[in-house]
């Protein structure tokens, strides 16, 4: 089994750039999920890995050997389309089993290797189907079979979840991360869906526009995020920005001692960063704000609020509030996070 390195990765279409100077490391047995929205180079960063497409710049090394001039066969590489990518004349047994016969493996080896590859994705008693009587979720873990058959150094996952339906989704991801840490196989898993992304990866890559912005746990990108474009990327609701001001250790509009706060900005005027649930209600609450408007979410209500000449966003709430309703609130300084307005950059060393 292997790591994954990528060094200094860059790749153009048409003389615009999709990826940047990207760098990585997948290490062996780790999942790590490239999160990103549509158009920012996750999936043409997994097709240079895989062989499908080739860099204008940088080296590619799994296992330690250097792959980015190999062929796609010839790197063992697994890639996992959302499309499942399965053939509809074949039933499930000869989908599984087809990776092994082009290789020319022995039939018994094949034999043994499809009923341990169909046990462990949960497809034992389906060998006989075709692809067209099975649901979304059946084809998608014969896929991942096809993939897991091949003893691959590495998986890629090519946002293989995007036609489930929501419930659907939630199961297979546990089983993803299931396989994935009974393998111990390195596997890149491409997303745009956060939720998926903190609930299934080790360490999360965030792309923009091709360029790499931050690698880290979900809890370091949630709780620590390295630039504006990650904390408002990272979280649902969305972190709430607002225009602020350091004076003499006092941040305004609130008043709050930043004594203890290792603050590096450039000039007085900075973005302020609240997780809306960092906005807490409360009757004794030393700032006061107006309803604009209230969700309900069914195990709790979403709320925003005008607070001078910003918008917050409030959740958790137990309890709706009326339109125009005044109501107090706290924030409490260790829960704020402080960007640079002119590049984005958090302003606290990490």
């Amino acid at each position: 089994m292997g790591e994954l390195t990528v060094e200094k990765l860059s790749k153009s279409f048409d003389n615009v750039p999709v990826l940047d100077n990207v760098s990585l490391h997948c290490a062996q047995g780790e999942l790590l999920v490239l999160l990103g929205p549509s158009g920012c180079g996750k999936s043409t960063l997994l097709r240079l890995v895989a062989g499908l497409e080739e860099p204008d710049n940088g080296e590619i090394y799994l296992a330690g050997r250097r792959i980015d001039h190999l062929s796609p066969r010839e790197r063992n590489v697994a890639l996992v389309f959302q499309n499942y990518s399965l053939y509809p004349h074949m039933s499930v047994e000869k989908n599984l089993a087809f990776p092994l016969k082009v290789a020319r493996v022995d039939r018994r080896t094949i034999r043994e290797r499809v009923q341990h590859v169909a046990q462990l994705v949960g497809m034992e008693t389906m060998l006989t189907k075709k692809p067209g009587q099975l649901s979304g979720g059946q084809r998608q873990r014969v896929a991942l079979g096809r993939a897991i058959i091949r003893q691959p150094e590495l998986f890629l996952l090519d946002e293989p979840l995007s036609n489930l339906d929501a419930d659907l989704r939630v199961r297979m991801r546990r089983e993803i991360v299931r396989l994935q840490k009974k393998l111990q196989v390195a596997t890149i898993h491409v997303t745009h869906d956060q939720a998926e992304a903190l609930t299934m990866a080790d360490r999360i890559a965030v792309l923009n526009e091709g360029r790499l912005q931050q690698v880290g746990t979900p809890d370091q990108l949630y709780n620590h995020p390295a630039n504006l474009f990650v904390a408002e990327f990272i979280g649902q609701p969305r972190m709430n920005i607002l225009k602020g001001r350091i004076e003499r250790q006092l941040l305004y509009p609130f008043g709050l001692s930043l004594l203890n706060r290792m603050v590096k900005a450039p000039g007085a005027e900075v973005l302020i960063g609240i997780r809306p649930e960092a906005v807490q209600l409360r009757p004794d609450g030393e700032y006061e704000a107006t309803a604009a408007s209230c969700e309900y979410l069914g195990d709790h209500y979403v709320a925003a609020l005008d607070f001078q000449d910003s918008r917050l966003i409030c959740s958790h709430l137990r309890r709706t509030l009326e339109l125009g309703q005044r109501v107090r609130f706290h924030v409490d300084a260790s829960d704020l996070h402080f960007f640079d307005p002119s590049g984005g950059q958090n302003l606290e060393p990490q």
